[in-house]
């Protein structure tokens, strides 16, 4: 007997925070409708989608990390985002790359490129930033987007108090907006970044994941079901509108037919556009206006912190356990302020304490908890038409849908834009204490995992977007697209909770016409 259902009102393929922003808001409006969800990945935490940084024991976690790495389950990966070298091509844990076609020979390419298999999505392996577009960033044809971000911080859990109480962090905040906020709109000034994290009643911290998103009216909705471990190889269409998936199972091969009203593609940034390749929708805009944001990182050292510790009556030697640091990430000791994006400075800033320092310091100079603070800034891409994922129809990828081909350069004005953020980063560094290293780092291509565009929305059928305002597939009724690939601005500020703002607005839209 097939584990699938024969038919239901909405198919999702894809577990990550956009198909279950779809998910929670059809269990909340629309409880009667059947719910499928469809991922190729296997459950890896508890509940289901749950971010892996809330596995307290480090080998399961890792475990749970090297089950989302689909076909490179057993490839080296690396800890930090600041560990990659220049050229290199490794994976963070939790994610792995694409093996070929990431670049052309004379383009930039993005080498670094990386996906996650898994319940949950790269939902399980992010850092949980949720800042709200501004200027530029923002899509002048949505009028509603206030209120549904205001919708995708509810279902998101974000907070802004959750690292209140690190060490430094208001210290950090005030040398940064020293160098910073003269001149800008208060919204645009350096402050606390929103998080999509919370703290328990007994102070441990818990980080959203897809889990978060759904919600216990999700789970508890006997309308749905989450197929792990599921391959969908096309979408279903009948005389040009949604008809069904039909998808593999995993675990035995056999291939079924699962017929829906409505299909909701949300594999993530790249696959979406892939399976609707797959499927034979193709608008002209499919694959096109890819993105992603380019990231300069450093470092600086809070050199007074000792003094400004025993000033403030706090220690300054203080260990840590094991727990308070994962995988080089946000951890206990760490603060996470936001330097929002402006149209003059086309860069976003994400700042934060670091667990220690990325540069060796002398063994008579110990680290003061807290007092190291890693800066990054992301660009926002100059938008090319050219730039865009191709999809082969004579090679297949690990899990035999057409096989990706990257075409991406960065344009002069992006290296301009490049120039500046290294040199602005240093200027923060300065501002907050001490600089460490030479000079500030540039990411590989695609080190990021924010890759936009592939199936961009737009106000009109122009020919130069795939999905409209309410993300659903131009000339292919009842398909609809999600995720950070829908996204049709030059962003730099982290696009989630935009993303997830677009699929509340899609979600509504089908809503309406299920009842």
């Amino acid at each position: 007997m097939s584990r699938y259902p024969a038919a239901v009102d909405v198919a999702i393929v894809g577990s990550g925070p956009n198909g279950a922003a779809y998910a929670r808001i059809l269990s909340e409006e629309a409880p009667e409708a059947v719910i499928a969800m469809f991922e190729v990945g296997p459950t890896v935490s508890a509940p289901a989608g749950a971010h892996v940084k809330n596995i307290v024991d480090a080998e399961e976690r890792r475990a749970a990390q090297a089950a989302s790495q689909g076909p490179a389950r057993d490839a080296e990966t690396v800890s930090s985002p600041g560990a990659v070298k220049a050229g290199a091509r490794t994976a963070r844990p939790g994610t792995y790359l694409l093996e070929d076609g990431f670049r052309v020979d004379g383009e930039d390419g993005l080498p670094v490129i990386a996906f996650s298999s898994n319940v949950g999505g790269m939902g399980a392996h992010w850092t949980g930033a949720c800042p709200r577009p501004g200027g530029s960033e923002r899509i002048p044809f949505l009028p509603d987007l206030d209120e549904l971000l205001d919708e995708a911080d509810r279902l998101l859990g974000v907070t802004t108090d959750a690292f209140d109480d690190a060490p430094f962090t208001a210290l950090v905040r005030e040398r940064l907006a020293d160098a910073v906020d003269p001149g800008r709109e208060e919204g645009a000034r350096v402050q606390r970044m929103p998080l999509a994290v919370h703290r328990r009643e007994d102070g441990a911290l818990v980080w959203s994941g897809s889990d978060v998103v759904m919600g216990d009216v999700t789970r508890a909705n006997p309308n749905f079901a989450l197929h792990d471990e599921t391959l969908v190889l096309r979408v279903l269409l009948e005389d040009g509108r949604a008809a069904g998936v039909e998808v593999q199972d995993r675990r035995t091969g056999e291939k079924h037919t699962v017929r829906a009203r409505f299909v909701v593609v949300a594999a993530d940034g790249l696959r979406t556009a892939q399976v609707l390749y797959a499927s034979g929708i193709r608008p002209a805009a499919l694959g096109r206006m890819l993105n992603d944001q380019a990231q300069v990182v450093y470092a600086a050292r809070i050199a007074d912190a000792a003094e400004v510790a025993a000033r403030a009556g706090g220690a300054s030697g203080e260990s840590f356990g094991e727990r308070d640091v994962i995988d080089g990430a946000i951890s206990e000791q760490s603060g996470v302020s936001w330097v929002p994006y402006t149209d003059e400075e086309p860069f976003h800033g994400q700042i934060m304490q670091l667990d220690a320092s990325p540069v060796p310091l002398a063994d008579e100079d110990p680290v003061v908890p807290g007092s190291i603070v890693g800066l990054g800034l992301f660009t926002a891409k100059d938008l090319q038409w050219d730039d865009r994922v191709e999809f082969r129809d004579d090679a297949t990828d690990a899990y035999g849908l057409p096989a990706m081909r990257i075409r991406y350069r960065l344009t002069a004005r992006d290296h301009e834009v490049l120039d500046r953020a290294r040199a602005r980063i240093v200027e923060l560094a300065e501002a907050v204490g001490e600089p460490l290293g030479e000079r500030p780092f540039t990411m590989p291509p695609g080190a990021s995992l924010h890759y936009q565009g592939a199936t961009r929305m737009g106000a009109s059928d122009d020919g130069r977007s795939v999905c409209g305002p309410d993300s659903e597939v131009w000339g292919a009724p009842g398909v609809f697209v999600a995720g950070n690939n829908v996204i049709p601005t030059a962003t730099a500020c982290n696009p989630t909770l935009t993303s997830v703002a677009l699929g509340i607005r899609g979600a509504r839209s089908i809503v309406r016409r299920l009842s």
